[in-house]
């Protein structure tokens, strides 16, 4: 019997060649593009669960509440004194350890480099994260301080292929050339973990921070990342209930002026599991770029209406071609056939197409599951048995699949009566509401395809315009050095600014202490009358000729002048207190961009110029507030991402240790620049990294994960509309067969081939147009959803969805147009006798 369900079936393919085709492709492209979504999403959320014991490990992160005119600041990281005032207060604590955002450059035969993703910590690292290792004892690795473990990659990129365990490796501590024992080599980290190390170095906190020992026991220095390992069975949230007593506790009042305030007014901590770090809120001061759980929910919803889209394809055909089936059907009742083996039979091929087309769907997950996994930079595996294999869901997913396309047509035509279709001599019959059911399910089909290239439009228009929206300064033409402010370059930074300048091509070098994407963010406090805390602002250090070197717009007043001395606000490192103080007593001349302005309460910039206030610059508790004079007003510069708010900050005069040099420069040829400032560097501070980027690869770099996934996005979009083009392909295919008499008799009374064409071509223009009614809203409310979510962003105006109609209308007329012309020039003869 099954043998007979079989070849029947088989047969049933065979005499209708462009409907097994349209049925099994379009099915394919649905299950191949559901698969790989999902295999994304499945990635995305499996984030440090390869960890042992991942759910005991937590990360302690800091989120700044926002003030009436501050913005909302969620940080992964959090201060070391934060970390150990958890663990001596919590006895859920087991562990802690800090890791610094940060690590020392290597000097190996006479020169320096910079190991990318270097970390320094303090504390039992690998009792935490129990990772596996290629040589040495994880039990010791780090125990001491001058020890250092390296990735597996970077032990062979530095040793060879030696076991480095034993050997010395020198670093650059702060200008202090020392050598470190190296104790342990580990795998390399997976992809798919929010943290990046290749080396660790053990180091002494106190030691290291000894010229700014207020590191150690203030809550506002959020520079490295806290973890803590909780013993077995504590919940979290115990601790977080515990929390507004414990910062109480901890965090002290300070002065600011007249105002007492306290860190803890702005500030929340929570622990969160490290499986969840990656798709958490938290998502500024971040080791590797993350991504929210909207994001993946979003990928998984687009997988399942691209596979739900294949299905109503599929249901549509099904129930469309078995319709011209009720002689077939009334014959084998005829012979005998019961209505269980028909319901069967239906079934039995329903299951035989999806069964081609899951194969041919896996050999396309297959073949470009690889380049999807380099274009996102993840590690995609398609694996069909185990805990995460794919076999069992997939066996699932063909039966209910071959359930839904099948059960509509066997159980309506099962139900025929054998004497009325031979009687009447039907070589089909539409079953009823099943036309209704149809344009129903082509109406969702569309609804979805044009939902989706409204999204499509809008991410794409998002993504083009936080590339290239006006950051507030020149961005072409701009190197940007790193290393600058290495200790060992104190007698040599302005010789080497010096000789840069001289560089052909060169126009402007200056030093900052801020620049594109600098991953530091430092705020002082403003006293504001009336406002019970302070107003928080940026404050930054640099150079006269920074906003000439940067191309940011002066609005009102002047910059700093080097010949007026009261410009100059450089600390002295021989007598920091000293000079400190002295330039408390004496007050400072800033410049502020506009926002700051803004918030300080003048509305027109110009009014800020000569205007007089106190800001905690220094540590207010130890030298008190400064008083502030603005000398000039530049224009707001957006010096992160567009996810992030524009900072009011507060710009002064420097010549300090400022650790980037941006240099403008005007030359046909950009490498020719950048090889000559190496040269100068390499000259004066070879033992000393280079690292020069032009500003257009930094801001590339930021938006470069964000842009993989709008284009996969957009890519998946292209795909639901091929499957909603084939479905309405074979439609058209069918509905022009079955219409062929009525076409004919249309014909003999006169129409026109125009006239059949425009009525075909307005029967499948209606349910687009519906389409559009329902899927217009639904984008919008989408789209300004996620629009909210940039400081920048375009207007959410008329042309997506206008465009998004008008493709889709053109796609649904271009791809019924081929049937509508081959039956509209058709003989009306050949169409009055077709039966």
């Amino acid at each position: 019997m099954w043998r007979n369900y079989l070849t029947v079936g088989l047969r049933s393919l065979l005499k209708s060649r462009t409907y097994a085709f349209i049925n099994i492709v379009g099915l394919a492209i649905g299950l191949a593009a559901c698969l790989m979504l999902l295999l994304y999403v499945r990635y995305e959320r499996s984030y440090d669960s390869w960890l042992p014991n991942s759910g005991n490990v937590y990360q302690l992160q800091t989120f700044y509440r926002p003030g009436d005119s501050g913005e909302p600041l969620e940080l992964q990281m959090s201060s070391y004194a934060a970390g150990i005032a958890l663990q001596r207060d919590f006895p859920q604590v087991e562990r802690r350890v800090y890791m610094l955002a940060g690590a020392p450059t290597v000097i190996r035969g006479g020169e320096a480099f910079n190991v990318e993703e270097g970390r320094m910590v303090d504390g039992p690292f690998f009792d935490i994260f129990r990772m596996p290792f290629v040589h040495g004892d994880p039990a010791t690795a780090l125990r001491e301080n001058g020890t250092v473990v390296l990735s597996r990659s970077q032990a062979n990129r530095i040793f060879g292929n030696v076991n480095p365990v034993g050997q010395t490796l020198s670093l650059d501590i702060r200008g202090t050339t020392i050598d470190h024992r190296v104790t342990g080599v580990v795998e390399d980290l997976p992809r798919n973990s929010h943290m990046r190390f290749n080396m660790l170095v053990r180091f002494d906190p106190a030691a290291y921070f000894s010229e700014s020992p207020n590191f150690m026991t203030e809550f506002g220095w959020q520079t490295g990342w806290v973890y803590v390992q909780l013993r077995p069975g504590t919940d979290p949230e115990t601790i977080h209930a515990q929390m507004p007593a414990w910062e109480r506790r901890n965090i002290p009042d300070e002065t600011v002026g007249d105002t007492t305030v306290n860190q803890g007014d702005d500030q929340d901590y929570r622990l969160v599991n490290v499986a969840d770090v990656h798709l958490g809120r938290a998502q500024e001061g971040s080791m590797t770029p993350g991504n929210d759980r909207r994001s993946i929910l979003t990928f998984a919803i687009i997988a399942a209406l691209i596979l739900g889209m294949a299905i109503v394809n599929f249901t549509n055909l099904a129930t469309a071609r078995a319709s011209q089936r009720a002689r077939e059907v009334a014959l084998r009742k005829v012979l005998g056939a019961s209505r269980r083996q028909l319901v069967v039979q239906f079934l039995s091929e329903s299951t035989i197409l999806v069964t081609i087309s899951m194969l041919l769907g896996l050999a396309l997950v297959e073949l470009l599951l690889p380049a999807l996994s380099a274009f996102l930079d993840a590690d995609l595996q398609l694996t069909y048995f185990g805990a995460g294999g794919i076999l069992l869901p997939m066996l699932g997913l063909v039966l209910v699949v071959g359930a839904v396309g099948g059960l509509y047509p066997a159980f309506y035509l099962s139900r025929y009566q054998p004497a009325q279709v031979l009687k009447a001599n039907k070589s089909s019959a539409e079953p009823a509401g099943s036309g209704r059911l149809r344009s129903a399910l082509v109406v969702a089909q569309f609804a979805v395809s044009i939902g989706l290239i409204i999204c499509t439009v809008v991410v794409y228009a998002q993504t083009v315009f936080a590339r290239s929206v006006d950051p507030g300064f020149r961005r072409d033409g701009l190197i940007q050095l790193e290393y600058i402010g290495a200790r060992k370059l104190a007698d040599q930074r302005e010789a080497i600014v010096r000789e840069v300048g001289r560089i052909p091509g060169v126009t402007s070098v200056s030093r900052t202490g801020i620049g594109i994407s600098t991953p530091n963010t430092v705020t002082t406090g403003v006293p504001m009358p009336g406002r019970p805390e302070p107003l928080e602002m940026g404050s930054y250090p640099v150079e006269a000729r920074f906003f000439e070197t940067m191309g940011v717009e002066l609005i009102a007043g002047r910059t700093f002048d080097p010949n007026r001395p009261g410009d100059e606000a450089t600390v002295d490192p021989e007598d920091q207190e000293g000079s400190t103080r002295a330039l408390v007593a004496r007050g400072l001349n800033v410049v502020i961009n506009e926002l700051a302005a803004r918030r300080l309460g003048f509305s027109n910039p110009r009014d800020a110029v000569g205007r007089q206030f106190r800001a905690s610059i220094y540590d207010s508790s130890e030298y008190g507030v400064t008083p502030i004079t603005v000398i000039g007003v530049v224009e707001d510069s957006r010096f992160r991402t567009v996810h992030s708010s524009i900072e009011p900050i507060i710009f002064r005069y420097s010549r300090g240790s400022l650790a980037w040099m941006v240099v403008r420069y005007q030359d046909a040829n950009p490498t020719e620049v950048r090889d000559r400032i190496q040269q100068v560097w390499r000259r004066f501070a070879n033992d000393v990294p280079f690292e020069a980027n032009f500003s257009e690869d930094i801001v590339a770099e930021l938006y470069e994960a964000e842009a993989a996934r709008a284009q996969t996005f957009a890519g998946f979009a292209l795909l639901a509309v091929v499957v909603a083009c084939l479905g309405l392909f074979g439609l058209a295919a069918f509905t022009a067969e079955r219409r062929t008499k009525e076409i004919g008799i249309r014909k003999v009374f006169g129409a026109r081939s125009r006239d059949i064409v425009r009525l075909l071509a307005w029967q499948f223009s209606k349910p687009v147009i519906v389409a559009n009614l329902i899927a217009w809203p639904v984008a919008w409310w989408v789209m300004r959803d996620w629009l909210n979510n940039f400081d920048a962003r375009i207007d959410l105006g008329p042309t997506p969805f206008v465009l998004a109609g008008a493709l889709a209308l053109a796609i649904a007329i271009g791809t019924i147009a081929g049937h509508a012309l081959k039956v509209a020039r058709a003989n009306p003869i050949h169409a009055l006798r077709y039966e």
